[in-house]
Order: C-alpha cells, then sequence, then structure tokens
C-alpha cells in the first residue's frame, strides 16, 4: 500500500527539523518536494526545498491536474505536492513524506484516508511562535505578524489530525514524532 506521511504546522513551529530528523532515522521515508509561487528564503534551493514556479506556472500546473494537493496559502503565494512526486517515490516503494499547510495536509487525508497519517505540530503559544520566527532571521517584521495571524487560523485545525505534537521541547518532540513514525511505517522502517 502507498502510505504518505503528513506534517503540517504554522510557520515556525519546529516542522521542518522534525521533518529533518525523522527522514534521517527511517530509511523508508523520502521527502516529497512542492512546488511553490513564492521566492525562495535564506538557503532554500530550487528541486530541493521547493520547485520555484512563477504563479502563472502554477496555475497552468493546477489547470493541468499536476498536483495531488494544491492551496494558495497566502495571496499569490501557492503551494502543492506533485502527483509526479508522489508516484516517484511510492514506485522504489517508499512512504511519502509531506512537510505542507494545515488545509493541504487535510485534504491529502480526506483523500487517502487509511494510507495517509496527518500529524500536526503545535507550538507552545503564540508567543513562543512569534519568538522562533523573529529568531530565524528570515521574514520581516510585517511577515512575521502575517505568519502568526495565519497561525491563529491553522491552530483551530488541529483537533482534525490524526496526531498533534505540542512542540514545548524539541528533543521530547522528536521522540514524540519517533514514536508515532515507528507505528505507522512497522516493518516498513
Amino acid at each position: 500500500m502507498n502510505k504518505v506521511l503528513i506534517f503540517s504546522a504554522p510557520s515556525g513551529s519546529g516542522k521542518t527539523t522534525i521533518v529533518r530528523h525523522l527522514l534521517a532515522l527511517f530509511p523508508a521515508l523520502e521527502f516529497s518536494v512542492s512546488v511553490t509561487s513564492r521566492t525562495p528564503r535564506g538557503n532554500e534551493q530550487h528541486g530541493v526545498d521547493y520547485w520555484f514556479v512563477t504563479p502563472d506556472i502554477f496555475r497552468e500546473k493546477i489547470t493541468r491536474n499536476e498536483f495531488l494537493e494544491w492551496e494558495e496559502v497566502y495571496a499569490g503565494h501557492f503551494y502543492g505536492t506533485p502527483n509526479a512526486e508522489a508516484e516517484r517515490i511510492w514506485a522504489k516503494g517508499h512512504i511519502l513524506v509531506c512537510d505542507i499547510d494545515v488545509k493541504g495536509g487535510l485534504r491529502i487525508k480526506e483523500k487517502l484516508g487509511a494510507q495517509a497519517l496527518s500529524v500536526f505540530i503545535q507550538p507552545p503559544s503564540i508567543e513562543a511562535l512569534r519568538q522562533r520566527l523573529q529568531a530565524r532571521r528570515t521574514d520581516s517584521p510585517e511577515a512575521i505578524e502575517r505568519r502568526l495571524q495565519k497561525a491563529v487560523e491553522e491552530l483551530e485545525y488541529a483537533p482534525l489530525f490524526d496526531k498533534v505534537i505540542i512542540n514545548h521541547s524539541l528533543h521530547e518532540a522528536l521522540k514524540q514524532a519517533e514514536r508515532i513514525v515507528r507505528e505507522f511505517v512497522g516493518s516498513e522502517g
């Protein structure tokens, strides 16, 4: 059975750190590189962190039904999981790992049911999230405020996920994520 692990969270919750840890630990997991219409941040690389495209190219891909899921997360900033990525990873017998927005994560879960496990990474508080985003130094103060407003909305979706990890301590969140993945992956790990 083709399996998918979905990790969603407000920006700055530790989701990407947790996903990278799990990818290094479980050989059966493989990261799905998403497509986005936003510009790269920090050291992000095309084809590694995201496939960076223009909004027009993203819209063309939507029209051609090239996504397992997609979402306009911010005005003009689209994100999507390409069908081709899922097929490539599944063809190897690996488990697709998605590090995606909350609505996209729930859309995949709805489509794939028991094939997918959805995990929400929750910050301990909005103030802790603000501090983490400021410490990253990758966004302007205005962008941080937009992310915090979005986080308040995203937190409302946490109960709809199969599992919720509250990231008070990264060490504890990593251990909890490992247990969750070990149960889902089983002998494939």
